[in-house]
Order: structure tokens, then C-alpha cells, then sequence
């Protein structure tokens, strides 16, 4: 029987008293593989051993998820790119669309002047393909902490079961102004729906209060979410740098997508928050990877 212990490299996972209550079951997330590498697409609970500090706990319910994953596409189209730019973007953005699999779910926001729909949630290729040929400039300055906001508003109101990613393209041009309650919100909203939120920031030449506002955010959420930053000073870098983050997130889908939702009883006399666990499989079968949300970015 090999373990898989709740943390990279084999280390314990310590999850945070907020985050995993004192309780009597949990559930844990498992991505589980056979000998060649395979994920296996039905297990029993007899098959599985969970640990808790080391005590046996008991596996009640095993159940195999498919989720989709949905992803929000940010896209600052606005002074912060400039117009001579403007073409490497949407190389980028559409070379990012073609490097997904079918069955991720797209959703398409510009943020200049303000947020707008390009492209509301939708697997239809041929639908993200006709919104995106109405990718335009705009003179107006980006709303990267706005839009932000307001993707993580539409997650939290989606009440069904699927993995939530957000790309935001943005510029260092813009957001003079971000109030706190507005991070503290977001950061709130990604806490209690787990989600992957990747960034990227282009710095077009502007500085100043702006560009170190939406690094400092873009830094926060990427952290705080396991997400990738990067920071780019050339507009060329979209057309190869877009699609390797698409070609990412099609990864994630995939291995997110066919794990199992394990409920598990703890170890009798187990108090307090659930800190450290492991999970071993029988057979030859191997648990790829295990946390308690499901995300894999």
C-alpha cells in the first residue's frame, strides 16, 4: 500500500483552524492512478486506509466527481495595453482559447472603461470564437481590482458543482484608488469557494501608485490561490505566455475532474481541528494527489 500524504514532497498538510473545523467527518478530495499511471475510474471505501496523526480513521462513502472546470477571462483592453499593442493581445487571448479542451466552461470579460461581457459562460467554441472577434481598444483605463470583484461575486452566486479558474490580463495602468473592504471581500469570497486565479501584468512604461496597487493585488490573490504572476514588459510575450497558462489550466481540468469526494469518520477520540492526514491505496493503486477542496492549479 502506498500513502499519499496531504502535502507536496510528502509533508504533513497543517490546515488552519478556520478552515477545517473540530468536527467527526471530513471529506477529502483524491486523485487516484494505477500502476501505470492510469486514473482509475471506480474504487470501493474497503480499498482505501485513511490516517489521521497517525490513527486509522474510517473511510464511509466514496464517490466519483466529474466537475467541470469555469473559467473568467479578465481582459484589460484599454490604455494600459495601447493601441500599437493591441494585436499581440488578441493573438494571446485567442491562442489561450485554443490551447483549452472542449468542456471548460468561458467566460469573457474587457475591463475598459469598466467590466463588460464579451463572452457570457459558455462551452460552445464557436460562441467564445464570434465574442472574441469583438475584442476591441478602448481609450478607457482598465478595472483589474473591479473586475476581479465582480468575478468572484458570479462564483460565489454559482451554486453548482464545478472547479472556478480566473486569467486576468492587466496592465499597471489604472486603479489608483482600491479600498480595502473590496480586497477583504474578494479575498473572503476565494476562501470560501476555492479558486485558481492566475495573473498577468503588463507594464506598458506607467508607474507610480496604480501599477503598485494591482502588483501588490495580483501578488495577494495569486499566493493566497496557488495561481501563477507574472509581470511582462514586452506585449510580444502574450502570444507564447497565454497559451502555455491555457495549456496549464486544460492540465489542471483533466486531473481535477476525475478524482473522488471521500467522506471519511475521524479516529474515535480525534479532537480539535483535522490537521494531518494521509490516504494509502490497496491493489497497486496510488493516490496521486489529495486535498480537502479538489483544486489542483
Amino acid at each position: 500500500m502506498r500513502f499519499n500524504v496531504l502535502h507536496a514532497l510528502g509533508a504533513a498538510l497543517l490546515v488552519a483552524m478556520s478552515v477545517v473545523h473540530a468536527q467527526q467527518q471530513f471529506t477529502l478530495f483524491a486523485s487516484i492512478v494505477d500502476r501505470s499511471g492510469v486514473p482509475v475510474t471506480s474504487i470501493d471505501a474497503a480499498d482505501l486506509r485513511v490516517k489521521e496523526h497517525g490513527s486509522d480513521a474510517t473511510v464511509l462513502k466514496v464517490e466519483p466527481i466529474n466537475w467541470p472546470t469555469k473559467l473568467q477571462v479578465l481582459i484589460d483592453n484599454g490604455v494600459g495595453i495601447g493601441s500599437s499593442n493591441f494585436v499581440n493581445l488578441r493573438n494571446g487571448v485567442n491562442g489561450l482559447i485554443e490551447a483549452l479542451p472542449p468542456g471548460i466552461e468561458v467566460t469573457v470579460v474587457t475591463t475598459a472603461p469598466q467590466p463588460r461581457f464579451l463572452v457570457r459562460g459558455t462551452t460552445d467554441r464557436a460562441a467564445i470564437t464570434k465574442g472574441l472577434g469583438l475584442l476591441s481598444y478602448d481609450s478607457g483605463t482598465g478595472r483589474f481590482v473591479e473586475a476581479l470583484n465582480e468575478a468572484t461575486q458570479r462564483i460565489e452566486k454559482d451554486k453548482s458543482d464545478f472547479f472556478p479558474a480566473i486569467l486576468s490580463v492587466g496592465t499597471t495602468f489604472g486603479d489608483s484608488v482600491v479600498l480595502d473592504r473590496d480586497i477583504k471581500n474578494m479575498m473572503q469570497r476565494l476562501q470560501q469557494r476555492p479558486t485558481t486565479v492566475h495573473v498577468v501584468l503588463f507594464n506598458g512604461g506607467q508607474s507610480g501608485t496604480a501599477g503598485a496597487n494591482q502588483t501588490q493585488v495580483g501578488l495577494a490573490v495569486t499566493e493566497f490561490t496557488k495561481g501563477r504572476f507574472e509581470n511582462i514588459n514586452s506585449a510580444t510575450r502574450f502570444a507564447s505566455l497565454l497559451p502555455e497558462i491555457g495549456a496549464a489550466i486544460a492540465k489542471s481540468h483533466e486531473i481535477q475532474r476525475q478524482q473522488f469526494r471521500v467522506t471519511v469518520q475521524r479516529p474515535e477520540g480525534a479532537t480539535g481541528p483535522v490537521v494531518q492526514v494521509s490516504m494509502g491505496a490497496t491493489g497497486g493503486d496510488m493516490v496521486n494527489n489529495l486535498s480537502f477542496d479538489g483544486r489542483i492549479p
